[in-house]
């Protein structure tokens, strides 16, 4: 007597030739992600945010810094020096003839830089906004750069730092060097070291003027170099301002 056994249909699957596995009937199937390149391309708004958030921290490490100089050289002129053998502090901060006249013109030359340096910031965002457009058949870029800003900037701020070395010569020629007086000394940390933090501004500006010229770069990258430099130069100026602000009250 013939007997019944069950048989389970099981799905068929394509083998493939010389020893491949099992075809997926449903090629780019298993869900995210289309493999666009779109996923490839960086995300220059975050990177400029965190480049900003970067720089913005520094800034304030640089801002107390010449804060804690503040305050340490107006306890000094309040309490004076003390006389090891009287135990006694005396007043020893002579007045310093401070060229207010060539320090304002110097104010001027670095206000005058960040006007420039705003005027390039905003030249680069100009042509990476219009940059997606020369896809357009029919439309082709300019290869005019417009006014050199940037090239603007980099003399006004080297001007600014030659402007300053020629008022710690006259200072010089008047007596007045880094040690033996304290009024001296107060005024030569606080531009010096102000000096110091501008010339790392202007080689960020001589990096971002290379890399704008650089043409393989995208636009949006070079607006970021830009963008990023422009936020620290803008403080180095209004610190320049505070710190010639103090002279005057002293």
């Amino acid at each position: 007597m013939a007997s019944l056994s069950p048989t389970i249909d099981h799905p068929r699957t394509s083998l493939g030739g010389g020893g491949n596995g099992p075809r997926d009937p449903y090629p780019g199937g298993g869900g995210g992600g289309g493999g666009g390149r779109g996923d490839d391309q960086p995300d220059y708004g975050e990177q400029l945010r965190r480049y900003r958030l970067g720089v913005s921290i520094g800034l304030v490490g640089v801002f107390l810094l010449f804060l804690t100089f503040t305050v340490v050289f107006f306890i000094r002129l309040k309490l004076g020096a003390l006389d090891v053998a009287t135990q006694m502090h005396y007043r020893d901060w002579k007045p310093v003839p401070i060229p207010f006249l060539l320090l304002g013109l110097n104010t001027v030359v670095l206000l005058a830089s960040s006007l420039s340096l705003e005027k390039a910031r905003r030249q680069a965002f100009a042509n990476a906004a219009i940059a997606g457009a020369t896809g357009i058949p029919g439309v082709k870029a300019h290869d005019d750069h417009g006014f050199p800003w940037l090239g603007l900037t980099l003399t006004l701020g080297l001007s600014f730092l030659a402007g300053q070395g020629l008022a710690w010569r006259r200072l010089m020629h008047r007596g007045f060097y880094m040690s033996g007086n304290t009024g001296g000394s107060f005024v030569y940390v606080l531009t010096g070291m102000h000096a110091i933090h501008l010339l790392v501004g202007i080689a960020a500006l001589l990096y971002a003027a290379i890399f704008v010229r650089w043409r393989t770069h995208a636009l949006e990258r070079r607006r970021m170099v830009l963008d990023v430099t422009s936020l620290y130069w803008h403080s180095m100026g209004a610190l320049w301002v505070y710190i010639f602000v103090l002279l005057m009250l002293l």
